[in-house]
């Protein structure tokens, strides 16, 4: 077993166990503390790391260890240290313990994402100590506050300190990478190639204030009412983009169902519980989250207000803004409390050759398919701004039974030992190779 394998776990179990919980109003304990665990454990292997503090308490650190080309453009891996918080009364274990059972590492950000800053650490680590060198320059970042946009970390980051990431032309981070089985002749790698893009939109209607017991056409409540029930209830058309369409034709394949791009309804079935990671990203979708209006039982307001949490698929935002204004119609104005763009790459190029071959080397079963995700990561929100092609790309083998999908944000989130040493092999290939 290599030192990376040997330690990746116990590194996992104790980034777990510093609470970086990120509740989005700057009352969280802040990243520095596994900012400040991830410096001394480079320093003890000789690794110097720049450490920012974009507020207090708001830690990241990033690291460039020198290729042997270096001719070559540079790579960032990249890791959040935030975790959204949990509610220990619900979770089987302690969600801060760090504990180790069953093969499994127990506790909130065990996937999301301090599996991946473990692992980052162990192969760097290993490197340094060995004396190797990757074969490009390649940018480790363990940043702050992905959970709540990214403000305190990727994007405070790419913003001030642009200098760290010269060279990058490319990325990976969470989320992809893993597995699902098909049979114990074929397991699917899912990499993230595209992400939708995001626009959360606060719907405000006014109209005439008045007492409660008389007549009033002019309504604020009622307009607003009308127009989020039109935009809940939309059935968006079934819209297939590129990297949608590859996914859904090589699953098929694997399982040796029909494509029928039509009715792709019997593919998502068969991948089971994923199916709630990539079944948003075959349309549009607009959800009401939020309702805001009034005072008092008999005093109708002069406005009323509504949330909408809408995700867009690439390259057809404008057909879906469009759309929603239609549905909201003249009376109710929408402004954006969030937005940002969808993004979507190529399966191809160099790294993603590296990244199939780094995979099938350490699991031979391995066929590593694109996909999009409907939610969105730091690859796309702000180093994208710095012209940086971002992957999901997370290795790790998982048991057939494991129900990945629930453990993002999920109750007793945990992940297998012998996934993340897988993810250090395949980690540690990628980067010698690319």
């Amino acid at each position: 077993m290599t030192p990376a394998e040997t330690e990746v776990a116990e590194l996992c179990a104790e980034l777990i166990r510093v609470d970086t919980s990120n509740y989005g109003d700057g009352s969280g304990p802040g990243e520095r503390a596994a900012a400040e665990i991830v410096m001394a454990r480079l320093a003890e292997v000789g690794a110097e790391a720049t450490y920012v503090e974009s507020a207090p308490g708001r830690g990241n650190v990033v690291t460039r260890i020198e290729g042997s080309d270096p001719g070559l453009p540079a790579l960032l891996v990249h890791g959040h240290l935030d975790v959204v918080p949990a509610n220990a009364a619900d979770w089987t274990v302690d969600p801060f313990a760090g504990e180790i059972r069953d093969g499994y590492i127990w506790g909130r950000g065990a996937v999301d994402m301090k599996d991946m800053d473990a692992m980052m650490l162990a192969v760097l680590r290993q490197m340094v100590t060995e004396g190797r060198k990757p074969r490009r320059d390649v940018v480790f970042a363990w940043v702050a506050d992905e959970e709540a946009g990214g403000e305190y970390g990727a994007k405070y980051l790419a913003s001030k300190h642009p200098e760290l990431f010269d060279g990058v032309d490319h990325a990976i981070s969470e989320v992809g990478g893993y597995s699902l089985e098909v049979d114990p002749s074929l397991r699917l790698y899912l990499i993230e190639t595209a992400q939708k893009g995001l626009a959360w939109m606060r719907l405000v209607a006014g109209g005439t204030a008045g007492h409660g017991s008389m007549l009033n056409p002019d309504n604020a409540v009622t307009e607003v009412a009308k127009a989020v029930a039109r935009l809940g209830s939309h059935e968006w058309p079934l819209k297939l983009t590129p990297t949608v369409r590859r996914f859904l034709s090589e699953v098929a394949d694997a399982f040796g169902l029909p494509f029928d791009p039509e009715d792709p309804a019997p593919i998502i079935e068969a991948i089971g519980p994923l199916a709630r990671f990539v079944g948003a990203t075959l349309r549009h979708t607009t959800n009401p989250t939020m309702l805001a209006a009034g005072y008092k039982a008999n005093v109708i307001p002069g406005q009323a207000s509504a949330v909408v949490d809408g995700r867009f698929l690439p390259g057809f935002e404008e057909e879906f803004l469009s759309t929603v204004d239609e549905l909201l119609g003249p009376d109710v104005r929408r402004e954006y409390i969030t937005h940002d763009i969808a993004l979507e790459t190529t399966f191809d190029g160099e790294l993603v050759e590296s990244m199939i071959a780094a995979l099938k080397a350490e699991d031979p079963t391995a066929r590593a398919v694109p996909y999009c995700m409907s939610g969105g990561t730091d690859n796309k929100t702000f180093f994208a701004d710095l012209n940086i092609r971002g992957f999901g790309f997370v290795p790790l083998r998982l048991p057939a039974e494991m129900d990945f999908a629930a453990m993002f944000h999920g109750v007793d989130e945990r992940v297998p030992v012998d996934a993340l040493q897988f993810g250090t092999r395949v980690l540690d290939r990628l980067l010698t190779n690319y």
